[in-house]
Parts: C-alpha cells; sequence; structure tokens
C-alpha cells in the first residue's frame, strides 16, 4: 500500500466527497454495472434531462422516456423514482446518519428498491465521507487486489484489506487509481 501511496496518493476523501447527497445516490445508479465511460456519458446526458438540477422533485418531474433515452435502463429509472420518494420520506443526509455505523447505513439504504451493498458503500464514501469502506462488491477493486496482492477469493481479499483498516476508503481511491491507470505495473 505504501508504493500504491507512493506513486497515486496523496488521497483526500473530503475533496471527493459530493455537497448533494441525492445527487451521489443518483451517480451511484448511473454507474451500476457499467463502465466509466459509458457512465459519464450517461450521467451527462441524465444531467441534461434533468437541466442540472438532480433533485427528488427533477427525477419525478423528468419524462421515463427521456431519461431511457439518455442510457438509464428502465430498471434504473424506476430505481431513480423508489429513491427519489425515499429521500423525501427519510434524512439520508450526513446529520441524518452522522450516529449509524456504516453496516446500519447499509442496511437502511439497501431497504430502499434499487439500491444494493455496492451502491450503499459508494454512499458511505461519496455522500459520507466514511474513511474505512472496502467496497468489494466494485469489479475494479477486486482486480486490483487480485493483481497487487494475489488475492483470488473475497475472503482472500477481506483479509487483505484488513491491514488498511480504519482507513480503507483511502486504500480504495488508490487501488481505482492504479486500476484505471494505462500504465499501472505490478508492485515491487
Amino acid at each position: 500500500m505504501a508504493e500504491l501511496w507512493d506513486r497515486y496518493g496523496p488521497v483526500d476523501l473530503e475533496a471527493a466527497v459530493y455537497d448533494d447527497e441525492f445527487e451521489r445516490i443518483v451517480v451511484s445508479v448511473v454507474n451500476q454495472s457499467v463502465s466509466t465511460a459509458s457512465a459519464n456519458a450517461v450521467r451527462e446526458r441524465l444531467w441534461d434531462v434533468l437541466d442540472g438540477e438532480v433533485t427528488p422533485d427533477s427525477i419525478r418531474a423528468a419524462d421515463d422516456e427521456a431519461m431511457r433515452e439518455a442510457g438509464l435502463s428502465a430498471g434504473k429509472v424506476e430505481y431513480l423514482h423508489h429513491i427519489a420518494d425515499a429521500f423525501d420520506e427519510r434524512d439520508y443526509s450526513r446529520d441524518g446518519l452522522a450516529d449509524h455505523d456504516d453496516e446500519a447505513v447499509v442496511d437502511l439504504l439497501t431497504e430502499i428498491r434499487g439500491v444494493g451493498a455496492w451502491t450503499a458503500r459508494m454512499y458511505l464514501l461519496f455522500a459520507l465521507g466514511r474513511e474505512d469502506v472496502l467496497p468489494l462488491g466494485d469489479l475494479a477493486v477486486r482486480r486490483a487486489i487480485e493483481d497487487l496482492y494475489d488475492a483470488e477469493s473475497r475472503a482472500e481479499m477481506r483479509d487483505v484489506g484488513a491491514a488498511w483498516t480504519p482507513y480503507r476508503s483511502y486504500a480504495t481511491v488508490l487501488l481505482w487509481r492504479w486500476y484505471e491507470d494505462d500504465d499501472s505495473a505490478p508492485l515491487s
């Protein structure tokens, strides 16, 4: 990890945290199961559909067909409606979840149709700024750990990640940076 820090650090979680928690969860839904490039393109088109205003009201007011034409599946459009309703019904903000530990937040968020463990962990990282998140549901994180630490199973990956506690979020960002680096090389 020290070598990854030397290559790709420093990591500033505060800079990565979105000011708007709802917008962040929408970003996570857009990013689900697609490449980074595809997600960026869909997100740009969706923001255009929403006139740059990503709120529960703007999601409900947007034409579903226009959101599908922006690149969202019908399922993701439905999920965004469920999430919009949930965010109106409950306080999922940093302040509203401050007294909840990470697993409690994951449990609360995954009660919302369309929010799985991966999305909830992205929320922990990028909306709540939690420092000890290792999202093993993320393909890039798993591939980086496989390649760099020769860990194949999730149990082995959890063991590798245990050494980074309580700062696994920083390690996660470094793993992403290594994975996305076209010139990434094995650690020495």
